[in-house]
């Protein structure tokens, strides 16, 4: 009995170690096929945080294999989550971009039926903040002298953002009104799908302001668009190239906008494909390569992963559900 309870140990033993060898070199296994979905059209913010997980991950070494980018706009991220949720929901090769907007739209119940729950949030690859951007050619020289267009006649001052109403470009352009003494239910906002979009809305002089996101402003102006940053929405001035644009608070307004941008997977991604992406996404960020390229994408450090990801995630989304309901957007 006991060398057959000794031979029964050393089997399950050896068949554990095959087993822990076998998930170690699943995690450890590179996805087939590796892709990014962007949840918006070309030249926006979800196009940039895809890129910036192509090259990042190609140049730390964690992907041999070319990731495609896969552009799926709609509702601000609303159709790429319903399909991966949906159809894909356990497509361990594809990653799908998301920004703090996604998670203003999770906290409105904006996904449909789906919730906050419903997907495996990744990780974070940078911070990012909103600005207020406007034409070179804009009478407009700072956002003093834009609030004080805004106030005295706020049907004058076309304010877009790639979002429709309740969404996070929609609650800056909310905030600015706010910030000027402007009912923001008088505010005339123009909604675009991604601030491509509304970037060529402004050039065209559709629109006077631009409130949009520092990153993208940033890759605007180092392409040599025809736009000014009147302010930026943060506590502090930016590094870089952004360093001479003022915050809204030097300028007497206390608007204050941080976005997070990340990725998640569909819900049954096996635990071993979700970690691989987790771990490579860490490994990416550590990286003296990565702070290159984050850098050049005009983002800022931001380094969450896995269950420190998720939960931050849920915090988010509780705190825009509180503030989406104190400007009536959530119905009881």
């Amino acid at each position: 009995m006991k060398k057959s309870f000794m031979s029964t140990l050393v089997a399950g033993l050896l068949l554990g170690g095959v087993s822990m060898v076998s998930m170690s070199a699943a995690v450890a296994e590179e996805p087939r096929r590796p892709q990014c979905i962007a949840p918006a059209q070309p030249g926006g913010g979800f196009d940039l945080t895809c890129r910036l997980a192509q090259e990042g991950l190609k140049a730390a070494g964690q992907l041999k294999e070319a990731m495609r980018i896969v552009y799926m706009p709609g509702g601000i991220g609303a159709v790429a989550y319903n399909h991966v949720v949906a159809q894909k929901p356990d497509d361990g090769s594809t990653v799908i971009a998301f920004s703090g907007g996604s998670l203003l739209n999770l906290a409105q119940g904006k996904f449909g039926k789906y919730n906050v729950d419903d997907v495996r949030w990744v990780s974070a690859i940078g911070s990012d903040f909103g600005v207020a951007v406007v034409r070179d050619d804009s009478p407009y020289k700072t956002l003093k002298e834009l609030m004080a267009a805004f106030k005295a006649d706020p049907s004058k001052i076309v304010l877009g953002a790639g979002g429709t109403v309740g969404s996070q470009d929609w609650m800056k352009a909310a905030l600015t009104a706010k910030a000027a003494d402007v009912d923001y239910k008088k505010m005339r906002f123009v909604a675009f799908e991604g601030g491509g979009e509304a970037i060529t809305a402004l050039r065209g002089g559709h629109i006077q302001a631009y409130m949009g996101d520092a990153a993208e402003a940033f890759t605007m102006l180092e392409g040599g668009a025809p736009i000014r940053v009147l302010a930026v929405f943060n506590e502090e001035r930016l590094p870089g190239k952004l360093s001479s644009v003022p915050t809204a608070k030097e300028q007497g307004f206390d608007i204050n906008w941080p976005i997070i941008r990340g990725f998640y997977v569909g819900p049954k991604v096996s635990d071993a494909q979700y970690q691989w992406w987790s771990d490579a996404f860490k490994k990416t960020q550590e990286s003296p390569e990565f702070a290159d390229l984050q850098k050049k994408q005009g983002l800022f450090p931001f380094n969450k992963t896995g269950a420190d990801l998720d939960s931050y995630v849920k915090e988010r989304v509780k705190a825009y559900a509180e503030l989406a309901n104190s400007f009536g957007l959530i119905k009881k």
